[in-house]
């Protein structure tokens, strides 16, 4: 990408490309006042072999290579393999050990997962024309993404979440149904990446279009990742050539748009190495961070993120609801009534997502009305659905932050029935083919339906803590009442809302009797 200083009025702060790299003058002023509570202080890049290991062109090849393999596998054993679900390698890892892996990293590392995910990384390597080489030029159209739809951030990628786990609903797939049925949807999911990264540029379809980048993106908040960062922020904005995102010699530009100058949190950071190869200076570095950072710590709160942890948040208890005993006989009803072939009657898989989304934002809502908060719009940006300014907004944007942890252990929670009652069967799945039969192990459930109930719980406590803390810290910090009195209310409120859902979240899980 070349850029003048003769072309400067032509681009918007909205497209981050543009914004980072173009030649004006670094505005230095508040930036140690805004970026004090979110830059991490513990830099793991400083370790010699960790510096090693990110400086390597194959860093990243090498992460992929083995969940690429495993992926292809699930393609081949979902067709050809046997039909038998607990005895198909395709079903057995997919849905009873991979989702639970993929959310204990998204607690602990965040976007980890995306820096091995076999479906990016394969569509990557045809863009790029190489398995790990730094060469010039991609392959395919190299499109912008267009700049309406990205105005609206993760939302499109929360969208194809919830159509793609209607998919999923409709077809049993991971009930786990027909083998066949997860090789097909592994299928689709690779074909739309690849075609993707043919169409657009970099990591488009990671940043926007993955069904699971809003999942990992927002709920990934909790984790001690950090992301590469700036060392010295006042050398980043300084620097005139922006390697970290044009590209340098050693390095592509960064894939998710993500310039460290700026960043604050781990939303975007893929954990590629791209900038921190490509950095002239060695001005970048892989940090990690204290657990909840990204969601207490960052002073521009986005809107598009907050919408998206109600979505989730409302897929989650859809999810919860529809193994309860009183919901088959109303899905039974609007079939009958719509002349719909069968479970999930979309009136009601949507309805119920909508209205618990509404519901968090409604409750918020009623806060902002009982203790309304001073509204700053910005001379500076644009009122766009990621920068206008509201008395709701105010509540509803840092209310639904402090959430996230109560909402990512609630996802974890409730994929550990098939976890405990299953998991086992993925050594009798990968025998089987040999001949091999282990029936002791099919059979065996690591803990009982009340033991698995309890764990549930106890997950979703934890991650009810965690959010207790940090509505705490910013309600303390974000909300901006008239005096003392109305913030103390603000706070007591947020608390009281979080605490309500905890128990909804967790309470749940009793009549579900470790439901699958």
């Amino acid at each position: 990408m070349t850029t003048t200083q003769g072309d400067q009025s032509n681009f918007t702060l909205d497209d981050p490309v543009s914004a980072a790299i173009r030649l004006r003058a670094p505005q230095k002023s508040g930036v140690k006042e805004h970026f004090s509570a979110t830059d991490p202080k513990k830099e793991v890049s400083k370790n010699a072999l960790a510096s090693k290991i990110l400086h390597d062109r194959k860093y990243q090849f090498l992460l992929i290579l083995p969940n690429q393999i495993i992926f292809w596998l699930v393609i081949v054993s979902g067709i050809a393999g046997t039909v038998v679900p607990g005895l198909n390698f395709a079903t057995a890892i997919t849905w009873y050990v991979w989702f639970c892996i993929v959310f204990v990293l998204i607690a602990v590392i965040g976007r980890a997962w995306c820096a091995m995910c076999p479906f990016g990384g394969f569509a990557e390597w045809i863009q790029r024309r190489t398995l790990w080489k730094r060469l010039q030029g991609s392959m395919g159209l190299q499109l912008h993404y267009p700049q309406k739809l990205a105005t609206y951030g993760l939302l499109s990628s929360a969208a194809t979440f919830v159509l793609l786990t209607y998919i999923e609903e409709f077809f049993n797939i991971a009930g786990p149904g027909t083998p066949r049925d997860t090789s097909f949807m592994v299928i689709g999911i690779v074909t739309a990446a690849l075609l993707s990264f043919l169409v657009f540029e970099r990591r488009t379809f990671c940043r926007y279009l993955c069904p699971l980048s809003s999942v990992i993106g927002t709920l990934g908040a909790v984790g001690s990742a950090a992301g590469f960062r700036t060392k010295d922020r006042d050398k980043c904005l300084s620097c005139n050539t922006k390697d970290c995102m044009r590209g340098g010699e050693a390095g592509y530009g960064c894939p998710w748009y993500t310039w460290p100058g700026s960043a604050d949190s781990n939303l975007y950071c893929g954990l590629c190495s791209e900038c921190y190869k490509a950095c002239p200076s060695d001005n970048v570095g892989l940090f990690a961070q204290k657990p909840l950072t990204s969601v207490v710590a960052p002073s521009r709160r986005r809107a598009d993120i907050s919408w998206v942890v109600a979505i989730l948040m409302g897929l989650v208890l859809y999810q919860q609801i529809n193994a309860l005993s009183w919901y088959n006989t109303l899905d039974n009803w609007l079939n009958a009534h719509t002349y719909f072939p069968h479970y999930p009657n979309p009136v009601d898989y949507f309805g119920f997502i909508g209205i618990f989304a509404l519901g968090i934002a409604g409750l918020l809502g009623l806060g902002s009305k009982l203790v309304p908060l001073k509204v700053h719009q910005s001379p500076f940006s644009k009122r766009t659905f990621l920068t206008k300014a509201s008395s709701f907004r105010n509540w509803f944007v840092p209310g639904v932050y402090a959430l996230i942890p109560v909402v990512a252990t609630d996802y974890f929670a409730r994929q550990l029935p098939k976890f405990f009652k299953h998991s086992p069967r993925l050594i009798p799945s990968i025998i089987y083919p040999f001949g091999g039969r282990a029936n002791s192990l099919y059979n065996l459930h690591l803990l009982t339906n009340p033991e698995i109930v309890m764990v549930q719980i106890a997950v979703v406590i934890v991650g009810g803590i965690g959010s207790l803390y940090s509505a705490y810290k910013i309600a303390n910090r974000d909300f901006e009442p008239v005096d003392s009195t109305k913030k103390t209310l603000a706070s007591a409120y947020l608390i009281t809302v979080t605490i309500l859902l905890t128990v909804i979240m967790a309470g749940l899980y009793i009549p579900m009797h470790a439901a699958s």
